[in-house]
């Protein structure tokens, strides 16, 4: 049996070892800290949202940054501290931006593919995780943004992905708690909303009932290829042991970049930093007051879930500021002020902050398939989509694997497919 390493106990790392597992493959996944999902995977907006598909190298995006760079408050902000990685990134994200629509287009095809998998995945191994197919509304306070939304929805639709327009009275009757004045909406009735972290390590449980080797606490120190394969030093409380596999897939997060650059590989992953809030619901009072649809405020930049009856979760921002994982105040007091203003019945006295670093490449596309040599394989980078793209790119990784590593049952495999 071909032996298979996966670094990284995120959404990405547990849903490559699972679609490994089911190959027949022998998988070892290594994550650093004591439980899977403990990062960029704890506590997301929980959209599993292909209507959120648009990448953001933009003009318009380029625009709002450079207007932002003084607002401590802004959605996007970039923190004025230059380093070559920043520079380097956003060099290749202007770059980037004559492919703007092709990105966007593909991105909302991984998206469509990628649920199919998940609902199958969370049905058959008994995967409760506060799931609403509710859908997801798109809300827009002004002509402009809206107008942008109605071309984005073009191509959302060329990447095989239905989403419609609504007035101010459609949204109200969607979402009947939300307050505001509105110009208009976009509704996707197709997506969804979940809690991310409880997807995880459920998914981690059926990946160790399916024979993975889940090996939690490990930091890895080294990686390196031969003519052979590849092997992982990893350190566990005082312990350094090396480990030979026929094949890696590095599913790290912001620790691909590092991973990468010891195998001679350049996969220019940048921390973007995120903000969440969950609002706990209390009494009945709140819970009739909160959300039940899933929604995204497009001039703030926010996300909203409800998971179950008593949580609310807030979710948004990006921030550039190299790997700073510090939770601040001033990030964190416009997302509940969102919430008292779009949902002023709703109870903020019990609000648990957050902050996760979303690995993300300069075109905002995940980095998925072989690196430089044979047997290190790449399924990071997924920035703000990684809950909504994992399945996807872990089923494109995992199929790439097997073809490499059983190169015959590969063959056949995609005889049959033609």
């Amino acid at each position: 049996m071909k032996t298979i390493a996966v670094i990284g106990g995120g959404i990405t790392g547990v849903t490559t070892a699972y679609a490994l597992a089911q190959r027949g493959l022998a998988v070892t996944l290594f994550e650093k800290h004591r439980y899977p999902a403990m990062e960029t995977s704890y506590a997301n907006g929980g959209q599993l949202s292909a209507s959120n598909a648009e990448v953001w190298n933009h003009w318009s995006t380029v625009r709002k940054g450079v207007g932002w760079m003084l607002r401590r408050d802004a959605p996007l902000l970039v923190r004025p501290h230059p380093t070559w990685h920043k520079l380097s990134w956003f060099a290749e994200f202007l770059a980037a931006v004559p492919r703007y629509r092709d990105n966007t287009v593909a991105t909302a095809r991984m998206a469509v593919a990628a649920r199919e998998h998940l609902y199958a995945w969370a049905a058959q191994e008994g995967i409760a995780f506060d799931q609403r197919r509710q859908g997801i509304l798109h809300i827009y306070r002004d002509k402009a943004g809206f107008d942008h939304a109605a071309q984005v929805t073009k191509l959302l639709a060329q990447g095989g992905l239905p989403r419609r327009g609504v007035t101010p009275q459609e949204m109200r009757a969607i979402e009947p708690t939300l307050a505001g004045d509105y110009y208009g909406g976009f509704y996707t009735e197709s997506d969804s909303s979940g809690d991310i972290h409880k997807f995880t390590t459920g998914l981690a449980r059926a990946c160790e009932r399916r024979g993975v080797a889940l090996l939690c606490q490990r930091d890895v120190l080294a990686l390196a290829v031969d003519e052979r394969g590849a092997s992982i030093t990893v350190r566990h409380g005082d312990v350094q042991d090396t480990c030979d596999f026929d094949a890696v897939v590095v599913c790290a997060g912001t620790a691909s970049r590092a991973l990468a650059a010891m195998v001679g590989d350049r996969v220019n992953v940048y921390p973007v930093k995120g903000y969440s809030i969950t609002v706990n619901l209390p009494d009945g009072a709140s819970q009739a007051a909160a959300p039940t649809v899933s929604l995204l405020d497009d001039a703030t930049k926010l996300v909203a879930s409800r998971f179950g009856q008593d949580r609310l979760r807030v979710a948004g921002t990006a921030e550039f500021a190299g790997y700073d994982k510090d939770i601040r105040a001033d990030r964190i007091r416009p997302l509940v002020e969102w919430v008292e203003r779009c949902f002023p019945g709703v109870s903020t006295k019990s609000v648990v902050p957050w902050a996760g670093l979303r690995p993300m490449m300069p075109d905002t596309m995940p980095r998925v398939g072989r690196g430089r040599t044979p047997f290190v394989f790449y399924n990071t980078g997924h920035g703000h989509l990684g809950w909504t793209l994992a399945a996807a790119t872990a089923e494109m990784v995992a199929h790439e694997v097997y073809a490499a590593v059983e190169p015959a049952a590969g063959r056949r495999l995609a005889a049959l497919a033609a």
